[in-house]
């Protein structure tokens, strides 16, 4: 029988208040929701809460041209996920570009030129070269900066690429901790996996859980987060029973049999399971189901919180819970989100993963160009920790706010929609945030409350 979903989040609340003993927690104004040319935009007004209302804005595509570089416009570059495991994370990331951009131009553009974006595909880790010929194509380009990858074994496929070419690179959703400090030239505004696996194991024990097996695959992203998942889950007095450190039961990323993983998962007996996957996550759905488990006592994590409705009988994942990095972004963000992505591609947004995070990456290095006085991705990236508000500057949460402020010889710190900290000496959020999720009847993600924590990560 599956856990009810109001046993279920009375669980996650009572976890979320205890995690308050080593965590600082915070709750959401939202509501819950289901993790679900020049612009002609008018200027906007701060909320309050780190995001964004526009009056009367309209949305237009501003996509590079084949003439527009670093050295006569703000050129974003994007390597992200139009194909491959992780393509449910790219719509919304492309729409937190896209919303940027647009403001940015309706303010003026960056150092009196306009910004424009030029998104190419990653693809996933499963194929390494189409990441590679994404991050030549980039280069040539001569970009400002680049937004990307989502995955992080991707990321450290083309970070070597964009560091040789004194490219700044920046990460709206790599969380593995490996990424911390891999380069001079990478940043992220994603929080690593010391946060996420720190709620998540504590969450999972202090549901009442005592045996814990892992379904993960063979990627820098899982490894990693399954061994903070694990360290946290065994310091709170729970035990691995599959899939644990160092007992070489990951499979490869791109898998798509799992009927022998599944089977010695079961076998060992576990209270819970966690996955740590990506796209694999809807083949090994199913045979958690045919092979008769809970599925009510299964977590997920960023890779893999996703709508299931299609893929396992409806209710199965009634009262599962999941995690997320990052914070549940303000309405307001998540309607200028959708808008310029239904104007734009003619879609409507199925959720808002990494979507604040990528605006506010391009927030950050456009008002880093703006401090250093130039387009050039050496400026952005000698210049990004300073407008992230690591000099200790002047709060803003506009672009247009953020400029005036430059322009008057002021230090700055910009606090956007992702609620993310300062970032660090390794260029990682000094602290960032993690949404814990519910499924409900159909399958589906919803958000039901946040916890804050400072990172642990520091330059290697």
């Amino acid at each position: 029988m599956n856990r009810s979903t109001k046993t279920s989040l009375v669980k996650l609340m009572a976890g979320a208040a205890a995690l308050t003993l080593t965590l600082a927690a915070c709750g959401s104004e939202d509501d819950p929701a289901p993790a679900t040319g020049q612009d002609t935009a008018s200027p906007t007004e701060a909320t309050g809460d780190g995001s964004t209302t526009p009056a009367d804005e309209t949305f237009a595509a501003a996509e590079c041209t084949d003439k527009q570089s670093a050295d006569n416009a703000f050129r974003i570059g994007g390597i992200l996920p139009l194909s491959g495991n992780l393509a449910f994370l790219a719509p919304p990331e492309i729409a937190g570009i896209g919303v940027a951009v647009n403001e940015i131009n309706a303010a003026g553009g960056v150092a009196g030129v306009d910004a424009c974006y030029d998104i190419q595909d990653s693809g996933d880790s499963t194929d390494m070269s189409t990441s590679t010929a994404a991050a030549g194509a980039l280069v040539r380009t001569n970009p400002s900066v680049v937004i990307g990858a989502a995955s992080s074994s991707v990321s450290l496929n083309v970070v070597d690429t964009f560091t040789d070419e004194r490219i700044t690179q920046v990460s709206a959703a790599n969380t593995a901790s490996a990424m911390s400090g891999v380069s001079p030239f990478y940043f992220r505004t994603a929080p690593d996996d010391t946060v996420q696996g720190k709620v998540l194991g504590e969450t999972i024990a202090q549901d009442g859980y005592s045996k814990l097996a892992f379904l993960v695959f063979s990627d820098t992203y899982g490894t990693g987060l399954r061994d903070t998942v694990q360290q946290n889950f065994e310091a709170s007095g729970g035990t691995c029973t599959y899939g644990c450190k160092g007992e070489g039961d990951e499979w490869p990323a791109g898998q798509t049999i799992f009927s022998s993983d599944v089977t010695a998962a079961l076998a060992s007996k576990p209270d819970v399971i966690a996955i740590i996957a990506f796209d694999e996550t809807k083949s090994i759905l199913p045979e958690l189901e045919a092979q008769g488990w809970d599925m009510s006592k299964t977590y997920f994590v960023d890779g893999n919180l996703n709508d299931y409705s299609a893929d396992v009988e409806k209710g199965a994942l009634e009262g599962a819970v999941g995690t997320l990095p990052g914070a549940d972004p303000a309405q307001s963000y998540k309607d200028r989100a959708n808008g310029w992505y239904q104007a734009i591609e003619g879609e409507e947004l199925t959720g808002y993963s990494y979507s604040a995070e990528a605006y506010d990456a391009v927030m950050l290095s456009a008002l880093a160009a703006i401090k250093g006085g130039d387009t050039r991705s050496q400026t952005v990236q000698k210049n990004l920790l300073a407008v992230s508000g690591a000099t200790d500057g002047t709060q803003c949460t506009t672009f247009a706010e953020c400029v005036a402020l430059l322009e008057q010889g002021e230090e700055i710190h910009y606090t956007g929609p992702s609620g993310i900290g300062p970032l660090n000496d390794a260029h990682d959020p000094s602290r960032g945030f993690v949404g814990i999720y519910a499924f409900n009847a159909e399958n589906q993600p919803e958000y039901q409350t946040v916890v804050e924590a400072d990172s642990t990560s520091s330059a290697n």
